[in-house]
């Protein structure tokens, strides 16, 4: 029993002095034109920024549409030669899965329109009337493209592919992956407002997770705070990022793939919660966001695991927010 009793005892010793070693390291920065912010708790407070910057830099090489030297960009100038890397396969095969499963709302060969509206690595065209756009929307479509033997093959040189709305996501389950790897599972990492959480914070509370109001007038507020743990969420909204024409006419960054316009809807803001892959949910959002409120709805209620916050402006201008069960 006295051996016993000693062994539980050196059990709780040690349980208590491995919590009070381990150390809160934070890491931030800036990359794929946001910034990023990553906590994590851990035994030797080891710090590896050199490492997650080698990850970012894999990420750019393949993915940035900014960078005209990456495999994308050489893809998008008509390069059918690269061979890309396992990367681009995953968010490929993420893409295809997202495509099919929201009826391409989710499309990443809307770049070519994205750029056209003036929210991408390009200028932004003039006279985009529906004549223009229609002509566009021929270039559109996730389905003309295809990975084979590593290469991608498209129906028309000129198919621009963006995977912009989903790369985020991915990067933050890149820097996690790699946090799991050396052992740490309690951890917050998050990109440009894309979030993956682990375990619990150095309170041994779960993570918490402030979700902002879409004020139009520029000014930051918080319309409910969450908690995740094991969980990914990603948010989208139209309400900051948009450009205002000559004409006086406002144009938003979420293209809808099916219109081909960037024409605000009174959905203003999506936050996806899933235990999914942050990817899968950075996609999701950027989905919703063009399939509007109402799709949304639906939508959710065939995919259970995707729980969601949508803040919409209602009949009268109202701003009201819709919790999925």
């Amino acid at each position: 029993m006295k051996r016993y009793i000693l062994l539980v005892f050196l059990s709780v010793l040690i349980s208590c002095n491995q919590k009070n070693i381990d150390a809160t390291v934070r890491l931030e920065g800036y990359i794929f034109g946001t910034t990023y912010h990553i906590t994590y708790l851990s035994a030797q407070n080891n710090n590896y920024q050199k490492s997650i910057d080698s990850l970012f830099s894999l990420m750019n090489r393949s993915l940035s549409t900014y960078i005209p030297t990456s495999d994308i960009s050489k893809i998008n100038a008509g390069d059918t030669a690269v061979v890309v890397d396992a990367l681009f396969e995953e968010v490929y095969q993420k893409s295809k899965r997202i495509y099919t499963e929201t009826n391409g709302y989710f499309d990443p060969t809307v770049g070519f329109l994205v750029n056209a509206w003036g929210f991408g690595p390009e200028k932004a065209k003039k006279n985009m009337d529906s004549v223009a756009v229609q002509k566009m929307m021929q270039l559109v479509g996730f389905d003309k493209i295809q990975l084979e033997k590593g290469k991608i093959r498209k129906q028309d040189a000129r198919i621009f592919l963006d995977f912009n709305s989903i790369a985020k996501g991915y990067g933050v389950d890149l820097i996690a992956r790699f946090l799991e790897s050396k052992n740490i599972q309690n951890y917050l990492v998050e990109i440009g407002g894309e979030i993956r959480a682990s375990g619990k914070s150095s309170k041994q509370q779960h993570w918490r997770i402030a979700i902002e109001k879409p004020n139009t007038d520029g000014t930051q507020s918080f319309q409910k705070t969450i908690e995740l743990s094991n969980q990914s969420m990603a948010t989208s909204g139209n309400y900051r990022k948009f450009r205002i024409s000559d004409e006086g006419k406002k144009y938003v960054h979420t293209v809808n793939p099916k219109t081909g316009f960037a024409t605000e809807s009174n959905l203003l803001s999506v936050s996806v919660i899933s235990s999914l892959d942050c990817a899968d949910v950075d996609a999701y959002a950027t989905a919703f966001m063009a399939m509007g409120f109402e799709k949304t709805k639906l939508f959710v209620e065939k995919y259970p695991h995707l729980k969601v916050i949508l803040i919409y402006t209602n009949a009268t201008g109202e701003l009201v927010a819709y919790s999925s069960k």
